[in-house]
């Protein structure tokens, strides 16, 4: 198996967002190429029949959903595909995640990284995103993002618990005595009614496993589903409303030391000069070393406890390097603006742009300029991890989206070889992208080595975690239509300028590979939406901007449906066209998205008369192969704008779970009206000003909007589903606004320009 370092090349020479999307195609199922982990380390009378199940004699039955669960479900989802075929209830099985393992590779996530709209269903675009999932399996990336895990899963994780299945019937078959055809599972046992004689899994378990795998493997036909397509009762739920130790932060090993970082607060800076010996004499402190990764340069505090780690690290002094990019605001956005002058190349072209605007009127022609600003992801629990180097060979305890490249990047860090190093992957306390960063693993990794062999708790204060992100990145776009004389755009013109995400991720995952090729994520949700415009061009530049930027929950869409659906509104508007009819209209060629459009509107009663005061706002966009259409509902209070009630509509092809569906369309879209309203990271000396939640808050629950949900199925390809809520949650705010108040807000937050209830 080649490293992912010296392969991951081939995947960004074609410009995909490896952790941005994708949908699965099933080349591994439950299979070879890779090797079994799960054989290394089994107990006592248990067996395995693939990465996926054990079962031990004791009819014990773990299924292994080897994808992060950082609140989004993903573990029940995926635990369900598996009992599904295996004939057991969620109430008979344990679920872990299992180890970092290339057999985990997760080909879902790279198969939309081609430069195709997800409805383009041409004989390129499907050769191209099947070789995106071949390039998935030489890759092998054990990642959860891009709303993939359902769409990777989907294939594998149901033939793993058929073939086991099978497999349980042929030695209960040889040991019974009788054919294969003539027995019935349920519930963990194998019956054979004739008979009357039953046996349990865990009886045959063993004999089982040590038979061939089927050439052939029969799935369940989804009218016969007892778990999939019914929402479950999350496996997690116990654990976390009991407070359970299942997070990162929660992690106690005998013996353990305590630490803290505090690096530089200007992005790659080195310290100029740095005062230790304050901090190195207070109460609880052990030593205080230096931090240099591919994340930048520090201090890493080794103490007793976390509070003296703390309070050292504040007592340090250092004076650091200044930065390779812009001061401070102002600055950054002149950049970003300077970038749109720039020549690009188009991701979507049709028609003739230049032409039809050549001749166009003055008065049918529509100009806008959008921006946003930075943003922080703020999970709940803060970065940390707990790592323990002893004899060569290192423990490390962490939440994280990515265990094999975790396992790489320390394997690196320390000069030791992979099979050294264990990865014990906990629950996350919220991901959104932040945690396929790995500075906090290699932050642990790296004070470790310092500690004797003693494991060390490595927890990062929320100043320090607000402060040291991978941020969204700020974005500018300037927009032109043209109109013909029915109303409708016979013309668009998008110019996009950001920070390259990829570029980004690039150089603290993989620096030494140079990007190559366009950063997709700077256009998804502008060039891949569903209308039909006669000359439509979407272009992106990458602005020379080198903080931090990376995942953040819906990725660029989270930007392009904020930039694309407010100048679709503004079009509507100009042409004197209703938003809703708008969009049916230009969407004509795709149903699903037309009854996604006409679901919500029914629900929200679009179009009836309102109450002075009140008003509402539509936005639609294509994500993750998912099609959301959103409606907001907002009213004039004396304290500000108050967000009433919030309708979404979202087809995902095939919704495994309508509960989790729903709780994740609603998260997903409250994340969207958090940074809609109010968040935005500032620089000022090329620090970042805010520090905590008192500066960047989220939306409150009095502040919640009531929410309905429609989920169809309506499209034949599944779709993902954890943050298809967000795009269009801004932009169906901010036209909500408009049809209120009559102020078209171009940028965020919108906070900066209205109160909010």
């Amino acid at each position: 198996m080649a490293s992912i370092g010296k392969i991951a090349r081939r995947t960004f020479l074609i410009g995909a967002a490896a952790i941005a999307g994708g949908v699965a195609v099933g080349y591994y199922y439950y299979r070879k190429p890779f090797a079994n982990p799960l054989e290394a380390d089994l107990g006592k009378g248990e067996a395995t029949f693939n990465p996926y199940v054990k079962i031990g004699a004791d009819n014990t039955i773990t299924i292994v959903a080897p994808r992060a669960e950082m609140g989004q479900g993903v573990s029940t989802t995926l635990a369900a595909m598996v009992a599904e075929e295996l004939d057991v209830g969620l109430d008979q099985v344990k679920v872990e995640h299992g180890p970092a393992s290339y057999a985990y590779y997760n080909s879902g996530i790279m198969e939309e990284g081609g430069p195709f709209a997800f409805f383009d269903e041409s004989m390129t675009a499907e050769t191209v995103r099947a070789g995106m999932g071949v390039i998935g399996k030489l890759l092998a990336l054990q990642g959860t993002g891009g709303s993939s895990s359902m769409r990777d899963g989907f294939g594998k994780m149901r033939q793993a618990g058929a073939a086991a299945r099978q497999m349980l019937i042929a030695a209960a078959a040889q040991k019974l005595g009788v054919q294969a055809s003539e027995l019935e599972t349920a519930n963990g046992s194998i019956l054979h009614k004739a008979s009357g004689k039953s046996i349990t899994y865990g009886e045959v378990a063993s004999a089982a496993a040590a038979m061939a795998p089927p050439s052939e493997v029969r799935l369940k036909d989804k009218a016969d589903w007892k778990l999939l397509g019914k929402p479950q009762k999350r496996i997690d739920m116990m654990a976390k409303v009991t407070g359970a130790p299942i997070f990162g932060i929660d992690v106690r090993l005998p013996d353990m030391l305590y630490g803290t970082v505090k690096m530089s607060p200007r992005f790659w800076s080195k310290p100029v000069s740095a005062d230790l010996s304050k901090a190195e004499k207070m109460p609880g402190v052990v030593k205080i070393v230096p931090i240099e990764t591919n994340y930048g340069y520090g201090f890493g505090i080794i103490a007793q406890n976390t509070w003296a780690a703390f309070k050292a690290a504040e007592a340090i002094e250092a004076k650091w390097a200044d930065p390779d990019y812009p001061l401070d605001s102002a600055a950054i956005d002149g950049v970003l603006k300077q970038a749109l002058g720039e020549k690009a190349s188009a991701t979507r072209d049709d028609g003739n742009v230049d032409t039809a605007f050549a001749d166009a009127p003055r008065e049918r022609i529509i100009e806008a300029d959008y921006a946003v600003p930075y943003l922080a992801h703020t999970t709940m629990e803060p970065m940390n991890a707990t790592a323990q180097l002893k004899d060569g060979v290192l423990d490390i305890w962490c939440g994280n989206q990515a265990p094999t490249i975790l396992r790489q990047l320390c394997a690196n860090q320390l000069g030791i070889e992979q099979d050294k190093i264990t990865v014990h992957t906990t629950f996350l306390g919220g991901g959104f992208g932040r945690r396929i960063e790995m500075d906090y693993a290699l932050y642990a990794a790296q004070m470790a080595k310092e500690t004797g062999g003693r494991p060390i708790k490595v927890t990062w204060t929320r100043e320090e975690d607000t402060r040291h992100d991978a941020y969204r990145p700020a974005a500018v776009g300037k927009f032109q239509a043209r109109l013909g004389d029915d109303g409708l755009p016979v013309a668009l013109d998008m110019k996009l300028a950001s920070a390259s995400i990829m570029a980004g991720v690039l150089r603290r995952l993989f620096p030494s590979i140079s990007p190559i090729g366009p950063d997709k994520t700077i256009v998804d949700g502008a060039f891949d939406q569903p209308y039909t415009i006669p000359n439509y061009r979407v272009s992106g530049i990458a602005a020379p901007v080198s903080i931090p930027a990376g995942f953040w929950r819906s990725v660029g869409a989270s930007i392009n449906g904020f930039f694309h659906e407010g100048f679709m509104d503004e079009i509507a508007v100009a042409g004197k066209i209703d938003p809703v009819e708008l969009r049916k209209t230009l969407m004509a060629d795709h149903p699903a998205a037309v009854k996604v459009v006409e679901k919500v509107a029914e629900m929200a009663k679009w179009g009836e008369a309102l109450p002075a005061g009140k008003a509402k706002g539509m936005a639609f966009t294509l994500a993750f192969g998912s099609w959301v259409g959103e409606i907001v509902q907002v009213a004039d209070t004396p304290a500000g704008i108050r967000i009433e009630k919030m309708w979404i509509a979202a087809d995902v092809g095939t919704a495994l779970d309508p509960g989790i569906i729903e709780a994740q369309l609603i998260s997903a879209a409250i994340y969207g009206l958090s940074a809609a309203m109010g968040q935005e990271i500032t620089f000022a000396d090329g620090m970042v000003e805010q520090s905590n939640f008192h500066d960047y808050d989220a939306m409150r629950i009095f502040q919640c909007p009531v929410f309905e949900v429609a989920i169809l199925e309506n499209f034949h390809r599944m779709g993902g589903v954890g943050e298809i809520g967000t795009p269009p949650a801004a932009p169906a705010l901010a036209n909500a606004i408009f049809a209120l108040t009559g102020k078209r807000i171009r940028t965020l937050p919108l906070s900066k320009t209205v109160a909010f209830a």
